[in-house]
């Protein structure tokens, strides 16, 4: 009997209240994925052709200048990498698995011909994701403040 990853994809906090059509669109993209600590998920300047939803662990993103030491996180419940929606498809960041990290795996070539055949979809996808984003942003701001401190 085959399984279906729908019911993880149910699970995650990035496709809560997501309509079951859409659920069904992702489900077709989707490849569970298992990194061992220390394992890339992804290269700077490699093509950039997936996103991965964080099932458990921590994703550490690296730059080439930060020594081998993450600059920030990612954790359960977290989408990691949106590269894969904007030309010309490549990482800005190296992402290492923090100790043993559990995801899912959408390609993002099936996702973007999934968007353009349903924009329905597609704009609500791009939601879920601006807002990971602005969620990622703002914590980048408040580590900045612990940093160099507030307005003087």
């Amino acid at each position: 009997m085959p399984t279906t990853l729908e019911p993880l994809l149910r699970r995650h906090p990035f496709c809560r209240d997501m309509p079951d059509d859409a659920i069904a669109l992702m489900t077709g993209c989707a490849e569970n994925l298992k990194f061992a600590p220390g394992e890339r998920l992804f290269r700077a300047g490699a093509s950039a052709d997936r996103t991965f939803l964080i099932r458990s662990g921590r994703v550490g993103f690296e730059l080439p200048a930060s020594g081998g030491r993450p600059i920030e996180t990612a954790e359960e419940g977290e989408l990691v990498g949106w590269s894969w929606l904007f030309p010309p498809y490549a990482w800005h960041f190296d992402a290492v698995a923090v100790g043993p990290v559990r995801a899912l795996s959408l390609d993002g070539a099936c996702l973007r011909r999934k968007c353009e055949a349903d924009p329905a979809f597609g704009y609500d996808l791009v939601k879920r994701i601006l807002y990971q984003a602005q969620q990622r942003l703002e914590r980048s701001r408040m580590q900045a403040l612990d940093v160099f401190g507030g307005p003087r």
